[in-house]
């Protein structure tokens, strides 16, 4: 019989984790850190997790013996498929056993391997030892009698995609995290053409949005920018998520606009470096982008090939060139612009989500501090990552799925009142339990 047990993604944005039973296979979709979960016990960097055995008693990581490198047993998973290379996906991968098989798509292996190399390791995040197995749409993976359909959708990082779980009980469908507002929203059109086609018993779905929506999209972002930068006469600078390559991309062509040149820390220019490789990504052109030189006195590896290979700036020519500049930092190296000392009619703008969702961690009074320090005025651009209520009513009612489970979500309830009439059941999961499909 087939079951499915929710691990992580239960009442909470983030996390994801479940696992698939079915005859001779048994498959982890995602295993990622549950943000929300973890931050009642700690605050990483100064308390972070030390052990997994912690983790474990904590409840923060399942209880699934023989899964984990610490666990003398023998393996008990036969493979981990991620959706996509955000941390509350696929952060805790590093504690699984060496010999359980991990696929994702090509671009994720890729942000895998790049995290891996400019984080500074952690018992939490490592993909050292890990057998990192790539796909694309199109390809099917055979795991003992089950066998999994990758189709690609649009989401806030490069190489998302949704899983089609064929078992001896039927279709079972995950969407990871999904959109249809963003550049490539015809992606999520392909998996839910696909998936309506299959004719799945059960349907796992992403709920983020079900309070707060904003109607938005990337092409409104793009005009958004541009006005603030035409209209601004000093320094700009700006905050998002370094895996975010479609914001990049707007913030480059608003540059390019505006006769400015979008200078980028030396980790998305690493990460830049990395996908160029992929023709399945459009990239900007880094012949037209600078990077930052932070003031260090070592540098790493990665980090000299950055400067040896890239159009470089350090704080001292961003002074002298506020007004051609838009420069992106992480406020966490306000301390840099100390120096620089902002010209007036600059601007800091943030281009992700706050206060805190599964990709960034704002620190909103510190940030507000440096602001009226630094006297930069601040701008919230954004649109989220994840699908709207009405598009995911549409998604639920195309698809036709006899069951549906709401996950990373805090509001699973609320999602099951707002589709009741278009699926035939929607159950908001339990952490633990085993659902048959």
């Amino acid at each position: 019989m087939a079951s499915l047990t929710f691990y992580g993604g239960v009442g909470e944005i983030g996390g994801n984790c479940i696992l698939v039973e079915d005859r001779d296979a048994r498959i982890l979709l995602d295993f990622g850190v549950p943000f929300a979960s973890r931050s009642r016990y700690y605050s990483p960097p100064y308390l972070s997790p030390r052990s997994i055995n912690a983790l474990l008693k904590l409840n923060l990581l399942p209880n699934i013996e023989g899964a984990y490198e610490s666990d003398k047993m023998g393996r008990s998973i036969d493979a981990a498929v991620l959706t996509h290379a955000h941390m509350d996906h696929v952060g805790y991968i590093g504690f699984l056993k060496d010999s359980i098989p991990i696929y994702c798509g090509e671009a994720a292996a890729t942000i895998l391997n790049y995290l891996s190399e400019v984080t500074h390791p952690t018992i939490e995040f490592s993909v050292e030892g890990k057998k990192i197995n790539r796909f694309r749409t199109g390809q099917r993976l055979k795991i003992g009698s089950v066998t999994l359909e990758p189709i690609h959708v649009d989401h806030s990082i490069p190489g998302a995609y949704g899983i089609i779980v064929y078992t001896s009980e039927g279709a079972v469908v995950y969407t990871g995290d999904l959109r249809r507002h963003g550049p490539l929203w015809r992606m999520t059109d392909d998996f839910v053409e696909r998936v309506a086609a299959c004719e799945p018993e059960v349907f796992i779905c992403e709920a983020t949005n079900m309070l707060g929506a904003t109607v938005s999209s990337e092409e409104e972002v793009l005009n958004k920018l541009n006005t603030i930068v035409k209209e601004s006469s000093g320094l700009i600078i700006a905050d998002f998520s370094k895996t975010d390559v479609d914001r990049l991309r707007s913030f480059y062509t608003v540059a390019e606009k505006c006769g400015r040149t979008l200078t980028i820390n030396l980790k998305q220019a690493r990460l830049l470096w990395h996908l160029q490789k992929d023709p399945g990504i459009r990239l900007t052109d880094l012949g037209k982008v600078a990077v930052y030189r932070k003031r260090k006195k070592r540098y790493e590896r990665w980090e000299q090939d950055v400067l040896n290979s890239m159009n470089c700036v350090d704080s001292e020519e961003v002074a002298r060139r506020q007004r051609e500049l838009i420069l992106v930092s992480s406020f966490y190296d306000f301390e840099e612009f100390i120096d620089v000392e902002p010209e007036a009619g600059s601007c800091f703008i943030l281009s992700a989500s706050e206060p805190f969702n599964e990709e960034m961690e704002i620190d909103f009074e510190r940030l507000s501090n440096w602001l009226n320090h630094l006297g930069l005025p601040h701008y919230h651009i954004h649109v989220s990552g994840h699908i709207m209520p009405t598009q995911l009513r549409e998604v639920v009612k195309k698809v036709g799925a006899k069951k549906i489970y709401p996950i990373h979500t805090e509001h699973p309830h609320l999602f099951s009142k707002y589709v009741a009439d278009v699926c035939e059941q929607t159950i908001p999961p339990e952490k633990g339990v085993k659902y048959s499909v």
